[in-house]
């Protein structure tokens, strides 16, 4: 249970404990600086936690976590994993499907920027790859950690409860289900749109409908539970927010 400990206060760990804003630049030239230098914020920031404001946001947000593992992993996955509803749902909102299309979102506005010469679109495409390489790593590595079984891999009539010590009886790899790896990159790109383009009222709608659809398409699919797909929309979001564009 300390691996799930120490994977929540990682959730929050670029949600507080920031400087001041800037405007922060980016380019091919300084995109891997730019990822480095996130990285190294991230990772020291448990060393932080007990200093300034961080402490208490952060217990209070792993408390909330731990109650939606206690009381809405176990249903919904239950519900999830012996469900045919969502079977069409789920052949549209396929992985593959979710993985190509939050890809094409700052591939089009790449191409966009520099079809029309468009440098804030450009910014927009590298700020976007450049917060999903930070997620994940991030994810990468705490899949290592906690090493917990997706719904798919528990039989279906389980009572669902036992997914972390069900994960520490196989390999370790990178299949873990904590956190979800498709939610953290969606919110990372949504969060970075909506954040650019701040004037543009509907857009964060778009943005952020787009990636609720594909967490919530990782459940009905049995890849992960409702706190993976959560730890990953908090991820993605406060990465792209306060570690790539230090909005703050």
């Amino acid at each position: 249970m300390w691996r799930t400990a120490l994977a929540y206060i990682f959730v929050t760990s670029t949600i507080c404990g920031q400087t001041a804003p800037d405007d922060r630049d980016v380019s091919w030239k300084t995109l891997v600086p730019n990822i480095l230098e996130d990285q190294k914020d991230i990772w020291t920031f448990p060393a932080r936690l007990v200093h300034g404001n961080d402490f208490l946001p952060t217990i209070a947000f792993a408390g909330v976590s731990a109650g939606v593992i206690l009381l809405a992993d176990p249903p919904e996955a239950h519900y999830f994993r012996n469900a045919s509803t969502f079977n069409g749902f789920n052949r549209v909102f396929s992985s593959n499907a979710t993985a190509i299309g939050t890809a094409l979102v700052p591939a089009s506005f790449l191409l966009v920027g520099i079809a029309r010469k468009n440098e804030k679109a450009k910014k927009t495409a590298l700020f976007s790859g450049e917060a999903v390489a930070d997620a994940e790593i991030l994810a990468t590595v705490l899949k290592q950690a906690t090493n917990r079984a997706r719904p798919l891999d528990i039989p279906p009539n389980s009572g669902f409860g036992d997914s972390w010590s069900e994960g520490h009886k196989r390999i370790v790899s990178n299949a873990g289900s904590f956190p979800s790896g498709h939610a953290i990159a969606a919110f990372s790109v949504a969060t970075i749109v909506a954040r650019q383009y701040p004037h543009h009222r509907w857009l964060p709608y778009v943005a952020y409908g787009g990636a609720a659809l594909v967490g919530f398409s990782r459940m009905t699919l049995s890849a992960h539970f409702a706190s993976d797909v959560l730890a990953g929309a908090v991820f993605g979001y406060a990465i792209s927010r306060f570690s790539v564009l230090h909005q703050y």
